[in-house]
């Protein structure tokens, strides 16, 4: 029986791990949450993991009481977090959102322990160093988000020689797809949560709205399988069937197909390279009767190609861009700033990136390196942008 930890278990990635955990009867070790007590103390009396985390402290207290008759402990702040992350393992899943997830990452890889990633941040702003660093442990790093996954699935038939011409990931347009730049403009926080397709955290969702989990996944993309960043496109894909596809050296184009279902992606990533049934309804492709692809509008949608000039001048410009975007997202969900505002401060970041000391050499970087990157770029655009 596999024994996994999940980072961000009371998350929609992390509930979902959890019921491919009861159907395949995984054994948990740990389980971590950022504020959410009622969630993690009902996944605590199911699942009876060893450690459990709350980053909150005051949500660590309270669920200390809550699970006082269990034989769980409870660890608090991100020092539990990673205590949790460096147990040892058969597989960690890591889906907390955002540049949290990093340290947690580095300790779960350091610790030896196989890494099922569905915190696209993590390479983002430590690329270099995570794959570095996963190298030396000799650990596997196995993409958890579906566009990731549906390449690393593709890719398994690959020659010696790999061959491989181009990635290309799918987007589903978010809740916006053809509006222009002008009616971006007025969208509210309630319009970019209505995601077409998937159900997610929100502040993954509005990074779906303004497009840029896709500049994200396009760098994420150029770490994983260790491409340029101009060997990855990206078409809109309304319907979210094909998740994802590579085209080999004689244009032979690969792709994955499934019903938008993020249960497919994680039971792969905790049972590769085995296959069993999953709870995901089977795909009819009568049921959609068309697929449609189109070509991403840049000019509406900005961040797509902010993200491609990050990886392509390297160093810690991808962490820029990343933690930038962060903060951004965080100001429209608080309703201080508009929608439109959010490429705009990441635009302004990248352009600015030299005072964060961004354009260091893109070997010599270290988690010490990011985390302070990080917290200038966000120091700087909490005091200079202007609030609604």
């Amino acid at each position: 029986m596999k024994t996994i930890t999940i980072l961000g278990s009371t998350g929609s990635i992390g509930t979902q791990a959890l019921e491919v955990a009861r159907l395949r009867g995984f054994g948990i070790y740990s389980l971590t949450s950022n504020v959410n007590v009622e969630t993690m103390e009902n996944q605590i009396r199911e699942f009876k993991p060893k450690l459990a985390a709350m980053v909150n402290e005051d949500a660590a207290r309270e669920l200390k009481l809550r699970v006082a008759d269990t034989g769980t402990k409870v660890l608090s702040g991100t020092g539990g977090v990673c205590e949790c992350a460096s147990g040892k393992v058969d597989s960690v899943l890591n889906s907390i959102v955002g540049m949290a997830g990093l340290v947690p990452t580095v300790e779960a890889i350091k610790s030896g322990n196989e890494l099922a990633l569905a915190n696209k941040e993590t390479l983002v702003e430590g690329g270099r160093l995570v794959i570095d660093l996963a190298k030396k442990h000799n650990i596997k790093i196995l993409p958890v988000d579906s566009e990731h996954s549906a390449i690393f699935q593709s890719l398994q038939g690959c020659p010696p020689s790999r061959a491989l011409k181009r990635v290309i990931l799918t987007a589903s347009g978010g809740p916006f797809f053809g509006k222009s730049r002008e009616e971006l403009q007025k969208v509210t926080l309630e319009q970019a949560l209505k995601h077409p397709n998937w159900s997610m955290g929100a502040k993954i969702t509005v990074d779906s709205a303004t497009m840029m989990n896709k500049g994200l996944e396009l760098i994420e993309a150029v770490w994983l399988f260790d491409v340029a960043p101009a060997q990855v496109d990206i078409v809109v894909h309304r319907q979210s069937v094909i998740h994802s596809l590579i085209e080999y050296d004689d244009n032979s184009v690969i792709a994955q197909l499934g019903v938008p279902d993020m249960r497919i992606p994680i039971q792969y990533a905790l049972t590769y390279p085995e296959r069993y049934p999953s709870p995901v309804r089977q795909l009819n492709l009568e049921d959609y009767g068309t697929l449609t692809f189109d070509k991403p509008d840049y000019e509406a949608f900005p961040c797509i190609n902010l993200c491609r000039e990050a990886i392509t001048k390297g160093g810690l410009f991808p962490a820029v861009a990343n933690s930038a975007n962060e903060a951004a997202n965080e100001l429209f969900r608080k309703g201080k700033i508009g929608f439109m505002q959010i490429p705009e401060i990441v635009g302004s970041a990248l352009e600015r990136a030299s005072s964060f000391k961004a354009d260091a050499d893109s070997d010599s970087y270290n988690l010490e390196d990011v985390l302070n990157i990080d917290k200038l770029v966000r120091e700087s655009i909490l005091s200079e942008t202007k609030v609604i």
